[in-house]
């Protein structure tokens, strides 16, 4: 039995078409529930979810609260209220196909081997893609992911994108529970959650394996492109990261300070090819990214001072 996650917080306005994209699935109804974890929503979360359960009363609903605020704290939740086998995360601002379920069902029970699956991350704009747009940088604001149309592992240090991830249940009985001290809080935009997870399942030798068709379109609205939240998200993946790796040793924390030096160097090769090719604005953008992410690394508070 599937159980799909949903750890919300004030997104009324797009947990609905979530719900309904999900209850039209072609997956037998009998094979999956719907848990949705309410992280202390002060929208009409409740109502629209409620309506929800009542339109479909074919549908295996569970909605509860955690009142510990923090993404991690809310999937641990959703962790304990599952009753499947196969724990479903999907992003509560994000609409999936009516094949999405059928493909890890059927994925997940003809390979008993593999430990989590994920799938591509496709963004969907309220508005327009900006013109100072990237693969890097849509990956760091979308969580686009994409790695073509064929069934493979995922390549190098890469995992499921947080939001569109299938484990095994006995995958958290095995590594432990999300770390709450990381993870988005409320508007604080902190992270690699899902990276600690990942990292522990393969110094285990679990396999994770991407499945082209398992396809999350992901709601990007306005806010999401503007230069607060930005400087915000960029910022507080330093910090995420310094707090990840401090908490392994000190040692994993150089050698990320160390990664962090590679790749300014492939920002800057970045900045000028972008700027041969008339497109500076996307270099730039790329140098603001990766300034921030250092100055996070090098400091614990949780939001940037801009200058």
């Amino acid at each position: 039995m599937l159980s799909v996650l949903i750890c919300t917080y004030n997104r009324e306005k797009y947990i609905g078409p979530l719900l309904e994209s999900i209850a039209a699935n072609d997956l037998a109804k009998s094979e999956y529930e719907i848990v949705v974890v309410d992280n202390n929503c002060t929208d009409n979360t409740r109502g629209v979810c409620e309506a929800f359960a009542e339109a479909h009363k074919d549908v295996q609903f569970n909605y509860c609260v955690e009142t510990e605020q923090g993404l991690s704290a809310a999937r641990n939740k959703a962790i304990k209220e599952a009753k499947g086998d196969i724990l479903v995360y999907v992003d509560d601002d994000a609409l999936v196909d009516s094949w999405y379920l059928t493909t890890i069902y059927e994925y997940m029970i003809e390979h008993p081997e593999i430990s989590a699956v994920g799938g591509p991350i496709i963004p969907l704009y309220e508005t327009e893609e900006p013109k100072w747009m990237t693969r890097f940088t849509k990956e760091l604001l979308c969580g686009y992911l994409y790695f073509g149309d064929k069934e493979r592992p995922f390549p190098g240090e890469r995992y499921p994108g947080g939001g569109n991830a299938a484990y095994r249940a006995i995958v958290f009985q095995k590594v432990g529970l999300f770390n709450t001290a990381l993870g988005r809080k409320g508007n604080n935009l902190m992270g690699a959650e899902e990276k600690d997870i990942f990292d522990k399942m393969k110094s285990q030798g679990m396999r994770f394996i991407y499945l082209p068709n398992m396809i999350l379109h992901h709601i990007i609205p306005q806010k999401k492109l503007e230069r607060d939240y930005f400087d915000r998200l960029t910022y507080q993946i330093g910090v995420s990261e310094r707090q990840r790796t401090l908490a392994i040793s000190t040692n994993k924390y150089i050698k990320r300070l160390f990664f962090e030096l590679c790749k300014w160097c492939a920002t800057i090769i970045l900045l000028v090819c972008y700027t041969l090719l008339c497109s500076p604005n996307k270099g730039w953008k790329l140098v603001l990214f990766r300034r921030n992410v250092t100055r996070g690394l090098f400091s614990m508070a949780s939001d940037p001072v801009h200058n």
